[in-house]
């Protein structure tokens, strides 16, 4: 039972910083409360736990012009940071976590803005039909976080210009570009900033859960410096290269796939499963199921129905039909 309520506003633009942050507040978290963070990055793309990189994201004009990648530790797909866009964590024990009433909060504090929204598919809350939120969510030893963006007055150009989705997502979404399905709150209520924008989350928090919140104390900042050390390091942001001589990619109802694999002698030497569904776990699942087995359809047929529920390991299994076996 929610007992107590705290919020934390981050004082830096590092994402690895703030997401150093989000991790050590999850770790503090006690059972009787939930924490309501609140970050901003600058000029940063981050992508999910599970995809690629460089597939994801151009990386190297991101680079040129002074842009930073990040990799969070929850899934989904990558989203463009700049200070027109906010960012907030919901945190608390996995017994109290309740996206939909989080969601409220969202909501709640649009309204008080002036602005309507409606929830949409997997992750989004939508405005005038067009998406300014996305969301996402980790759990981790009996503690759950939900995060998401709020575009206020984001720059637009620059999010299309730095992600690159798989084709096949924007096929199944039935549009042109990243750009053409977005709208930053501003458009709809023009005096809002990211600041009055913090104001009325926290309004919407305690009104919402109905309980006064305070500041929460200061972090420890060694482990913040060795948290943001690892996040910031080439071996997490892009990890070991593989090699692969099997490849099998689309677009499947909980989100993008692209698998790569080694085969050598019939059997898997390695495999790399990247994707922007939403549970963390995915492809760590996929990956240990599949290692070391035969490279056969029945194998694979077997290992999957094992670990994954039956319509999405099918899905998986007759993409692999089409493209590999």
């Amino acid at each position: 039972m929610i007992k107590r309520l705290q919020f934390f506003v981050s004082d830096t633009l590092n994402p690895y910083i703030n997401l150093a942050k989000e991790k050590a507040l999850l770790d503090l978290v006690d059972n009787e409360t939930i924490i309501l963070y609140l970050w901003q990055n600058q000029n940063t793309v981050v992508i999910g736990k599970n995809q690629n990189a460089l597939s994801e994201c151009r990386t190297e004009l991101l680079k040129e012009e002074n842009g930073t990648l990040a990799r969070r530790l929850s899934g989904g797909g990558a989203v463009f940071h700049d200070l027109g866009n906010l960012n907030f964590t919901f945190i608390c024990s996995t017994e109290n976590f309740d996206v939909l009433k989080n969601m409220q909060v969202i909501q709640k504090a649009c309204q008080k803005a002036g602005i309507e929204t409606e929830l949409s598919g997997r992750n989004d809350v939508l405005a005038n039909g067009k998406k300014f939120s996305g969301n996402a969510f980790y759990n981790n030893k009996g503690r759950s976080y939900h995060h998401g963006t709020i575009l206020i007055n984001a720059d637009t150009y620059k999010l299309g210009r730095y992600l690159t989705p798989p084709k096949a997502k924007l096929q199944a979404k039935g549009v042109k570009s990243v750009k053409s399905r977005v709208i930053n709150l501003s458009e709809l209520s023009p005096k809002l900033t990211c600041e009055s924008m913090k104001g009325y989350l926290l309004t919407a928090f305690e009104e919402t859960f109905n309980l006064k919140a305070t500041p929460f104390c200061e972090l420890d900042s060694n482990k913040i410096e060795e948290l943001s050390s690892l996040y910031s390091s080439w071996e997490f942001l892009y990890g070991t290269p593989l090699p692969f001589n099997v490849e099998c990619n689309g677009r499947l109802s909980f989100g993008s796939v692209d698998i790569k694999i080694d085969v050598k002698n019939g059997i898997v030497q390695s495999i790399k499963f990247y994707t922007d569904a939403l549970d963390s776990e995915l492809s760590k699942k996929i990956e240990s199921a599949l290692i070391s087995k035969p490279f056969t359809l029945i194998d694979f047929e077997n290992s999957l129905i094992s670990v994954l529920e039956k319509t999405w390991a099918e899905e998986l299994l007759n993409l692999l039909k089409e493209q590999v076996f």
